[in-house]
């Protein structure tokens, strides 16, 4: 899916996000960007291994297919990871990089939690946990993990990729991308915790970070208003 205007902005989500999650962020961006929103194919059966080089291939594709040049990418959890990978495989064709609780260093993840998955009062709990705003968590959201972690190939997909995830950390090759990269943590992501933003931006030689309080795993969600601004500073710096 594909918005308008002039630099171009790719919004990349999380193991367990959608395009709903960028709701606020499309609408603040589309008056001067181009803003595209690809879902990642998670569930693909054309992935012989359901694996982070795999979506970045699915990324590189996607970029290319659309014609998209230069563009800034803005990633949450496992879509700030992709965004990462891809930034040090083609160092020339990012411009920005915007990540919020990024994995790509260590994280817990949600998927350790299908030990229970018929449980719905359980899953429901842990879905909550991810989220200092409660009030974001909907009933939609909270039946689309069920449901992930009770099929049993939808939970294997997602058990490898976030497997891999914590695979792959990224910490040694950091110094690599000299882009400028803006962080935006909330202050209480027990996903992603603060130490993780503190790393990140120890390791990223060109990088801002920004703390949201009252606000988990994902912030654009969680408090948009002050997400956005924190953003639209960066692009216009």
């Amino acid at each position: 899916m594909k918005y308008s205007k002039n630099k171009d902005v790719i919004l990349l989500h999380g193991l367990f996000g959608s395009l709903s999650n960028w709701g606020n962020v499309i609408k603040n961006l589309e008056i001067n960007y181009n803003v595209y929103t690809p879902t990642f194919p998670l569930f693909s059966t054309h992935f012989k291994r359901n694996s982070l080089q795999n979506l970045v291939q699915f990324l590189e594709n996607y970029i290319e297919s659309n014609k998209i040049e230069n563009p800034i990418l803005i990633g949450n959890s496992l879509g700030g990871h992709v965004a990462l990978l891809y930034a040090l495989a083609h160092p020339n064709l990012v411009d920005k990089l915007i990540l919020a609780g990024s994995s790509g260093l260590y994280e817990s993840n949600l998927q350790a939690s299908f030990v229970r998955v018929r449980d719905y009062e359980y899953i429901k709990n842990k879905v909550e946990e991810v989220f200092e705003t409660k009030n974001v968590v909907t009933k939609e959201l909270i039946d689309d993990v069920f449901s992930t972690a009770n099929t049993p190939t939808k939970a294997l997909s997602i058990i490898s990729i976030a497997r891999d995830a914590k695979r792959q950390n990224l910490k040694h090759l950091l110094h690599k991308i000299d882009q400028p990269v803006l962080l935006v943590w909330g202050k209480q992501d027990i996903v992603t915790p603060p130490d993780v933003a503190e790393e990140f931006f120890a390791h990223l030689p060109n990088a801002k970070l920004a703390y949201i309080d009252h606000c988990g795993h994902v912030p654009m969600m969680e408090q948009p208003l002050l997400f956005n601004q924190y953003i639209n500073q960066f692009l216009s710096a």
